[in-house]
């Protein structure tokens, strides 16, 4: 989960115009491989799109996306708060 925090994070910070994987990789501090697999994920469970430019793919987060996000480091503050490992 914390993976998928990291990049649903640094998609949100693309903003509009979305990132592409290698940005998302250098960013997250993950392989390319492994971003490309958990982007893969989260776009199967409707939290990213991605769309082909002439040069890249772009990976942009979802209205969904940002609530489960939001929610998320709502879980990870309360987590930290009680010194719980998750």
């Amino acid at each position: 989960m914390g993976i998928m925090g990291d990049i649903l994070d640094v998609t949100a910070d693309g903003g509009r115009e979305g990132i592409i994987i290698s940005a998302i990789s250098r960013k997250a501090n993950l392989s390319h491989y492994a971003v490309i697999d958990k982007c893969s994920k989260l776009i199967d469970a409707g939290l990213v799109t991605t769309t082909q430019t002439s040069r890249n793919k772009v990976y942009q987060i979802t209205e969904k996306g940002l609530e489960f996000f939001q929610e998320f480091k709502r879980f990870q503050g309360l987590v930290d708060s009680m010194n719980l490992r998750y």
